[in-house]
């Protein structure tokens, strides 16, 4: 059974940097586009940014110039490095993987359970 773990979430002051990461486990043959989303309170699920397996990489247009985002389609993992951080990307945030396991010859999307953000003084 796939797994997708995030890590690196937690409190950080305004101006400061996170680095995410989410991990896939299980039996995998590939992994394909991977991305990150965030939901605030409140607010719907949004994108972040998104990485092919070609390396093409997609940052939302409001995130561009603080959020890189990077990852090893090899090693199924993804990672976004989220800097100059603001009050307004608290949210939690979710990694998602396109994957296509051994024992089901389809592939699926997966998500993971999501890691709290939270910027504040």
């Amino acid at each position: 059974q796939v797994q997708l773990v995030e890590s690196g979430g937690g409190l950080v002051q305004p101006g400061g940097s996170l680095r995410l990461s989410c991990a896939a486990s299980g039996s995998i043959f590939r992994t394909y586009a991977m991305g990150w989303y965030r939901q605030a309170p409140g607010k719907q699920r949004e994108l972040v940014a998104s990485t092919t397996s070609g390396g093409d990489t997609i940052i939302a247009d409001s995130l561009k110039g603080r959020f890189t985002i990077s990852g090893d389609n090899a090693k199924s993992t993804v990672y976004i490095q989220m800097d100059s951080l603001k009050p307004e990307d608290t949210a939690v945030y979710y990694c998602n993987m396109y994957i296509t396991p051994h024992d089901i010859a389809v592939t699926r999307l997966y998500w993971g359970q999501g890691t709290q953000v939270t910027v504040s003084s």
